[in-house]
């Protein structure tokens, strides 16, 4: 429930500050002195986007703020989902900088403007006189059937198969995009794949390759120096091995007369170790390092083959045309293995799409079930309201197309004539017609959705005399159980028991004040006279104010 609203600097409104009632409000005031500017500025606190001239006055802010009751509303669940304090009665406030900036707050908290609207729409439902043309969109007549059916979790679990099954369709399109693509270079990688496996490649190939080459072709130069270093080992005369194993032998023999002579020997008898398994170690070498002209063309092949398929797969390594192997590899399993994962990917899509017709059908049912209530009550209300002859239809049929709301085809068939067949009520349908059907249904809604708010910003439009009473005694009776804000210009609502707000000009600013009892007699009378009072019309009101 909205409990006041406070404007300052909103287009005409310099300030102004409302305490509403409970139950039913009345707003009048002549065209033009700003009524709508009202409606405008608790939209901008609602969440609209501000159009660039919320501010009047360039040197100070746009500041809106209202004060809502919130107490038995469900809420608990979005304040703690968006990490807001919840409090039985909250402060909601929306800033506009003169440079169009803004910024809003629920309490002390700062929100984003989505999350304000998301919050509004639990709080606030403004019914304006455009609003009646919204009877040609099919996504109204579906949402409405929604609400009075309370299908809320049935449309939250198709909501969620829809983007699943629409993330499957996209993922479908892309695979065969990418299959049909790589159909195209099938033939290349499989000549490819082909011609790099029998190539053989393993890892670090290149390098080893590379170092036995280099050693064959310097065999001549390694054996020379092996063949030297063996000699300067073994030779029979001078050779080191023989040298020092003699000396080692003469040290050893000293004994007792000189005790460090034996260590030295110890040493001499490692090193000569040392050099025999040196001089063994080369006399392996050269025998491996025997020139083989066989081994010197094969390793050079070999490198020949792999320098040959760097350069066709432009490769910067050894190591990337491996990885380009694998890549090639992979891109011909996924052409091979292709139709199974696409029929794969079809099956898992049957299956959504199975589930999304289970649930469209659950939908449908459910709100096939509402439809002679909101036909009963349509017929009921438009009854009341002087259409005796009224019928109004819904006609619901199922298609095959998964939209955002389901499989369902909705129409609103009315006619007030009962010679005339029914027809689509956006089409037949007067502007008198239209506000009484959208009164009629806006009813129900407000009942079926919770809403602790209503505001009607001249839903009377196209109807007077007893039809407006009628009306009035509707909207009246809607006050009971919610809050409701009703603009009118007619006498016949403006006098239905509830506080009276006039809104009007002074000095080119808009204003709003609360009506006394004597006042608001005076108020209705002229709405029956115009801006001369009489008598008669005074009296008129008296009795219409009861």
């Amino acid at each position: 429930m909205l409990k006041s609203l406070t404007i300052e600097n909103y287009a005409l409104i310099d300030s102004l500050h409302v305490e509403w009632n409970e139950h039913l409000n009345i707003i009048t005031g002549e065209t033009g002195a700003g009524k709508s500017i009202l409606l405008g500025a608790l939209g901008l606190l609602l969440g609209a986007k501000n159009e660039g001239n919320a501010t009047k006055d360039l040197e100070r802010n746009c500041v809106i703020e209202a004060i809502f009751n919130i107490e038995g509303l469900g809420l608990e669940s979005f304040f703690e989902d968006n990490d807001l304090d919840f409090e039985e009665e909250i402060t909601i406030r929306r800033i506009i900088t003169p440079a169009g900036k803004s910024r809003s707050f629920v309490g002390d908290m700062p929100v984003q403007l989505t999350t304000l609207k998301e919050l509004g729409a639990h709080l606030v439902d403004i019914h304006s006189q455009h609003q009646n043309l919204i009877l040609a969109s099919e996504e109204f007549r579906i949402t409405t059937l929604d609400n009075i059916a309370k299908n809320s979790s049935i449309l939250e679990e198709y909501t969620t198969l829809l983007s699943e099954l629409s993330k499957l369709r996209s993922e479908y399109r892309r695979m065969a995009q990418d299959m049909e693509s790589a159909r195209k270079d099938e033939e290349w990688l499989r000549y490819t794949v082909d011609e790099l496996r029998a190539a053989k490649l393993k890892e670090n190939e290149q390098a080893e390759t590379e170092q036995k080459l280099a050693i064959l072709e310097s065999a001549d130069n390694i054996n020379e120096a092996l063949t030297t270093l063996r000699n300067g080992l073994d030779d029979e005369e001078l050779g080191a091995i023989l040298t020092l194993s003699r000396s080692e032998r003469e040290l050893s023999s000293l004994g007792d007369r000189y005790p460090e002579g034996m260590n030295l020997a110890e040493r001499l008898k490692s090193v000569v170790a040392e050099l025999k398994d040196i001089s063994s170690t080369a006399a392996d070498e050269v025998e491996k390092l025997d020139a083989d002209p066989e081994a010197l063309q094969r390793l050079s092949d070999r490198l020949n083959t792999i320098y040959s398929l760097e350069l066709k797969h432009r490769a910067e390594s050894y190591d990337d045309l491996l990885v380009k192997f694998k890549e090639f590899e992979a891109r011909l399993a996924t052409i091979d293995n292709s139709d199974t994962a696409l029929n794969e990917l079809k099956a898992r899509i049957d299956g959504v799409e199975n589930e999304c017709h289970k649930v469209a059908a659950r939908l449908h049912d459910s709100r096939k079930e509402v439809c002679s209530t909101l036909e009963n009550h349509i017929i009921t209300t438009l009854n009341q309201l002087g259409m005796a002859d009224a019928k109004f239809i819904v006609e619901i049929n199922k298609t095959e197309e998964f939209t955002p709301l389901g499989s369902d085809s909705i129409a609103y068939l009315f006619t007030a004539n009962p010679t005339t067949k029914p027809a689509a009520v956006e089409r037949i349908a007067s502007g008198g017609e239209l506000s009484r059907i959208m009164l009629a249904i806006k009813s129900l809604l407000a009942r079926s959705k919770r809403l602790p708010t209503v505001i009607f910003d001249e839903i009377d439009t196209g109807v007077s005399g007893r039809i407006a009473d009628a009306m009035g005694s509707i909207i009246s009776s809607l006050a009971e159980d919610l809050q409701i804000i009703d603009i009118t210009h007619l006498p016949q609502v403006a006098s239905k028991q509830g506080a009276h707000f006039v809104v009007y000009k002074e000095e080119g600013r808009t204003n709003i004040r609360p009506l006394s009892k004597v006042e608001r007699v005076d108020e209705i009378a002229k709405m029956l006279s115009g801006s001369e009072i009489t008598d008669a019309a005074r009296k008129q009101a008296k009795i219409l104010l009861g």
